[in-house]
């Protein structure tokens, strides 16, 4: 799940930020000059809406469960229940990048991430 590098300009509004965009399911639970930190929590059978990431992040996966990540215009960009071998969800992840998604928790798991963002 690591995307390309993140553009100069980040191109969506800053609503879209995660904790702006869906407050239900994103929470800064720490933030300094270098860091910010979120925990994100998509219950089973819930979705998140229209978000994105604007900086490199850690993820620490606390809890996986399949979902399917839909793009700002509703297209699949990738669904865990599909693929041969099946999707195994990893303790630990790097994204450079995310552009505009939703989050849908397909699993009978709620998905818990812990999210470091670097800061410039």
């Amino acid at each position: 799940m690591t995307d390309s590098a993140a553009p100069t300009d980040w191109p969506w509004p800053d609503d879209l930020d995660g904790p702006i965009a869906a407050p239900g399911h994103h929470r800064v639970i720490f933030e300094n000059e270098r860091v910010r930190v979120l925990e994100t929590v998509i219950r089973a059978g819930d979705t998140a809406p229209v978000h994105t990431h604007r900086r490199p992040t850690a993820l620490y996966v606390s809890s996986g469960s399949h979902f399917v990540r839909r793009d700002e215009h509703g297209e699949v960009m990738l669904d865990t229940r599909e693929g041969d071998p099946p999707f195994e969800m990893p303790p630990v992840l790097w994204s450079d990048f995310t552009p505009a998604h939703t989050l849908e928790n397909t699993g009978d798991d709620d998905l818990v991430v812990i999210g470091v963002e670097l800061k410039d």
